[in-house]
C-alpha cells in the first residue's frame, strides 16, 4: 500500500543477481507468470536496489511516479483515486538458475494532499458537546479508503470485503454513540443486579456520555503559595509567641531561612529554621553555583510582635582544608578567586516563647574556580537561663537534632561519643570524618575501605570491627540531655553484641578472594518515649541503647586482570531511634479477647463509638459544634417519638 518495499534475502549473496518482473496475469487461464531470471534492477515505474550483508541482503523496492491526483489539463499524476495496481515478482538468481523468488500485490492510492487553490468557504464543526465532531474517526485519508475503515465513504463494496473481517471496533472504528451500561436496554449485560430495572437510563443514543469526553468546562489558573504567614488583623500583639516547631519570621513577615538538608541528601537554600529545632549541616558548592544567603541585616520577629537585630562577627577561616574537600585543576596564575562564605554558626537566645537575642559567627574565605566547597550551617538555641553553652535549656528531655551525651563510665576522662561516618572527597574511610549522632534523626552512613586481593579474611575482620568501634567511644548514654556525670542513675548502658568471629581462613586456596561473616554493618537502635512535656514542649528520655553488626560475604570485583588491583568493601552505620509508650499499654480483658465484634480496631462497625462525635476524641470541628448538632438531633428524635404517639394525636 505504499511507494517502498522493504525484504530480505538470507544468505551469502555472492554471485547473486537480483531483478524485478512486471508479472501480468494470464487472461485465459488466471495464473501469473513463471519466475526467470531475465529480467533487470528497472521495471516500468519501479526500481530495486540490494544492500549486501554478510549472511543477509537488504532488498528494497521504489516505486518513481508521481502519487498526486490529477488537476484540469495536469500530467504526470494520477486520474483516478487508486493509482497503482500492479503484480511484481523479485527474483534472485546464481547461474540463471533461480534461487528465491518474491511477489509483491500493489494497490497504492493517490496522495490526499491538495496543491490547488484553497477555498475561502471555511468548515463549519459541530457543537461539540451534544454531537461528536466526527462520525468515522479511522476516516484519516481525504478522497481514499482507509485500510479496516468500514465505515469510510470512500471504501468501494469491492473494498470492503478485503478486510470486512478485520474492521476497526469502538470510537474509532466510527461506534461514536455506543450503548452504555446504564441504559435500561443493556440489561442483557452479564452480571446485571437485581435492582438495575429501578435505576436504569431511559435515553436515546444521541444524548451518551461519550459527549463528555469532548467537553472542557471552565478553568481556573492555581494559585501557587508563596512562603508567607498572614498577619493577624487584631491591633493587638501580631503574635502570641512561638511553640516548638513553628517557622521564625522576619520582619518582612516571610520565613527565616538558612540552607539545611532535605530528606534526598541535596541541600535546599530556602528551608525554614523552626524553633527550638538545633542542626548542625554540610552542602557541597562551587564558585559556580554559590548563591548568598539572606543577608545579616534581616530583622527576626521574636515572637510576641517585636524584632530584633542579628549580632553578627565576621571571622577569617584560619585553615581552609577542612573545607575545600577538592581541587579539579592546579591554581594558575590568573585564576578567578572570590571571598565567600565558608561556614555560619547561629545561637538563638530563648526564653519562654519569645526569642530575645540571636548570635551569628560568619567565617570567610577565598573560593576559587576548580575547587569544591564544603559550607557549615549550624542552629543552636540556649535558654537565657541557662549559665552555659553546655547545659540544655529549661527542658531536661532531649531535643529533636540535639546531639547524644554519651561518657565512658571505665576511663578516668568520662567524655565519650557517639558518632557516624561524614565521607568527604572518594568515600574511604581514610578520609572520612566523623559526626555526632542527633537525637531524633534516623541516619545512615558509610565509607569504603580499600582491599586487595591477597587480603588475609582474619586480618580483614579485624580491621573492619576496629573502625566501626571507633565510632562508640563510650560505654553509657545519657537518659536527659542535662543527666549529671556522678549520678549512674541518669545513665542507661550500652548493650552491644559482639560480630561473629569466624576462626577459619577462607580466603586461601581455591576461595582466594572471598571472606564470609564480614561485620561491615553497625546497626545503633535507639529506644525513648515522651515522660512529660515543660511549657507545652514534650520531655523525652532515652530508655534503651543497642548496637550490633550485621555481617556481609565480600568478594574480590576486578576486571580482566586482577593482578597488582584493589576492590572496595563498603561499611556503613545506621541510626533508628524507636519511639515506645512511657507506660505499657494496659492488657485486653477476657471479654475483649473473646467478643471481637466490640473490638473498634478489628471491624467497621464500631458500637462503642456510636456517639464519637459529641466525645472529646472527635476533632472534625470544635465540641461546641458537634454538642449543639447533637443536642438538635436529639430533640428531633424526641419530638418524632412523641408525635408518633396516639395520645398526642389526640390532644392536638
Amino acid at each position: 500500500s505504499g511507494p517502498r518495499v522493504n525484504s530480505f534475502f538470507l544468505g551469502n549473496s555472492s554471485g547473486v543477481n537480483f531483478s524485478i518482473i512486471l508479472t501480468p496475469v494470464d487472461e485465459e487461464t488466471g495464473k501469473l507468470q513463471l519466475a526467470n531470471c531475465s529480467g533487470s534492477e528497472r521495471a516500468g515505474d519501479w526500481n530495486l536496489n540490494v544492500t549486501p550483508g554478510m549472511n543477509i541482503s537488504k532488498v528494497t523496492i521504489n516505486l518513481t511516479r508521481n502519487l498526486q491526483l490529477c488537476l484540469p489539463n495536469a500530467t504526470d499524476c494520477c486520474t483516478v483515486p487508486l493509482c497503482v495496481v500492479e503484480t511484481l515478482q523479485v527474483v534472485a538468481c546464481r547461474d540463471s538458475v533461480v534461487l528465491a523468488h518474491l511477489l509483491i500485490q500493489a494497490e497504492i492510492y493517490a496522495n490526499s494532499s491538495f496543491a490547488g487553490d484553497v477555498s475561502e468557504n471555511a468548515t463549519i464543526i459541530p457543537n461539540q458537546v451534544f454531537q461528536p465532531l466526527g462520525s468515522c474517526p479511522c476516516d484519516l485519508t481525504a478522497g481514499a479508503c482507509d485500510v479496516r475503515c468500514c465505515c469510510d465513504l470512500e471504501c468501494t463494496s469491492d473494498l470492503k470485503e478485503i478486510f470486512t473481517a478485520s474492521c476497526f471496533t469502538g470510537v474509532f472504528g466510527g461506534d461514536v454513540n455506543p450503548p452504555f451500561d446504564q441504559l435500561c436496554s443493556s440489561q442483557s449485560m452479564e452480571y446485571t443486579p437485581e435492582w438495575f430495572p429501578f435505576l436504569c437510563v431511559q435515553s436515546s443514543l444521541n444524548n451518551t456520555p461519550f459527549l463528555g469526553y469532548f467537553y472542557h468546562g471552565s478553568t481556573s489558573t492555581p494559585k501557587v503559595p508563596s512562603f508567607k504567614i498572614p498577619l493577624q488583623a487584631s491591633p493587638g500583639r501580631l503574635f502570641t509567641g512561638y511553640r516548638h516547631g513553628d517557622p521564625i519570621m522576619t520582619e518582612e513577615n516571610e520565613y527565616f531561612t538558612i540552607p539545611q538538608q532535605s530528606m534526598a541528601g541535596q541541600c535546599v537554600g530556602n528551608a525554614p529554621v523552626a524553633y527550638l529545632q538545633n542542626f548542625d549541616v554540610w552542602c557541597l558548592t562551587n564558585l559556580a553555583s554559590y548563591k548568598e544567603g539572606l543577608p545579616h541585616d534581616v530583622r527576626i520577629n521574636s515572637g510576641t510582635g517585636d524584632f530584633i537585630q542579628q549580632s553578627v562577627i565576621y571571622r577569617t577561616i584560619p585553615d581552609m582544608s577542612k573545607f575545600i574537600t577538592e581541587s579539579e585543576s592546579p591554581h594558575a596564575a590568573n585564576v578567578l578567586c572570590q571571598n565567600v562564605t565558608f561556614a555560619e554558626n547561629y545561637t538563638f537566645v530563648w526564653q519562654d516563647e519569645k526569642i530575645e537575642q540571636i548570635n551569628v559567627t560568619v567565617f570567610l574565605g577565598n573560593l576559587c574556580d576548580g575547587e569544591i566547597l564544603t559550607q557549615r550551617f549550624t542552629v543552636k538555641f540556649l535558654s537565657l537561663k541557662s549559665t552555659h553553652a553546655a547545659e540544655l535549656f529549661g527542658n531536661p528531655g532531649y531535643q529533636v537534632g540535639k546531639p547524644l551525651r554519651a561518657a565512658n563510665m571505665n576511663a578516668s576522662d568520662t567524655s565519650g561519643g557517639l558518632n557516624i561516618w561524614q565521607p568527604a572527597g572518594r568515600g574511604l574511610c581514610t578520609l572520612a570524618t566523623s559526626t555526632p549522632v542527633l537525637f531524633g534523626l534516623d541516619s545512615f552512613s558509610g565509607c569504603v575501605l580499600e582491599v586487595g586481593i591477597d587480603e588475609d579474611c582474619s586480618f580483614l575482620r579485624g580491621n573492619v570491627t576496629e573502625k566501626l568501634n571507633s565510632l562508640i567511644q563510650a560505654t553509657h548514654v545519657a537518659k536527659r540531655a542535662n543527666s549529671s556525670y556522678s549520678d549512674l542513675n541518669d545513665w542507661v548502658e550500652i548493650i552491644g553484641l559482639e560480630p561473629f568471629n569466624s576462626d577459619t581462613n577462607v580466603s586461601t586456596g581455591s576461595l582466594k578472594g572471598i571472606c564470609p561473616d564480614i561485620p561491615a554493618n553497625l546497626n545503633i537502635r535507639i529506644i525513648f518515649a515522651d515522660v512529660g512535656a515543660v511549657q507545652g514542649i514534650p520531655w523525652q528520655e532515652i530508655l534503651a541503647v543497642q548496637i550490633s553488626y550485621s555481617t556481609v560475604t565480600w568478594q574480590f570485583q576486578c576486571g580482566l586482570i586482577c593482578e597488582n588491583s584493589t576492590s572496595f568493601l563498603p561499611i556503613t552505620a545506621s541510626v533508628q531511634f524507636i519511639k515506645v509508650p512511657a507506660q505499657p499499654p494496659i492488657p485486653l480483658t477476657r471479654f475483649q479477647m473473646n467478643y471481637t465484634e466490640f473490638d473498634c480496631n478489628r471491624n467497621d462497625v464500631c458500637w462503642p463509638q456510636l456517639l464519637y462525635p459529641l466525645t472529646r476524641f472527635y476533632t472534625g470541628e470544635p465540641y461546641s459544634q458537634s454538642l449543639a448538632k447533637g443536642l438538635s438531633l436529639a430533640f428531633l428524635v424526641l419530638l418524632a417519638v412523641i408525635m408518633s404517639n396516639p395520645w398526642f394525636s389526640k390532644v392536638w
